[in-house]
């Protein structure tokens, strides 16, 4: 099942399977080791849009409510 990173609930996880956005975007979240076929974590998330905390490899980060839109993930059936 594919979701936006938005719409994950906490400690639920999967694979990067599409980011939409342009160049800058892209290389934003490749900085932060964000890219396709990764595996990541949402750790949680705050109210009225505000940042969303992900785990990719050991690190956490935090990143905004508009780019968590624009990562789309392939849910683990398991969780």
């Amino acid at each position: 099942m594919i979701k936006s990173l938005n719409d994950l609930k906490p400690d639920e996880s999967g694979i990067v399977y599409e980011i939409k956005g342009g160049h800058g975007l892209i290389n934003r979240l490749n900085s932060l080791g964000i890219r396709t076929g990764k595996k990541i974590t949402k750790v949680s998330s705050m109210l009225l849009h505000g940042p969303v905390t992900i785990q990719v490899d050991r690190t956490k980060v935090a990143i905004g409510f508009g780019m968590a839109g624009n990562i789309f993930i392939e849910v683990d059936e398991q969780t």
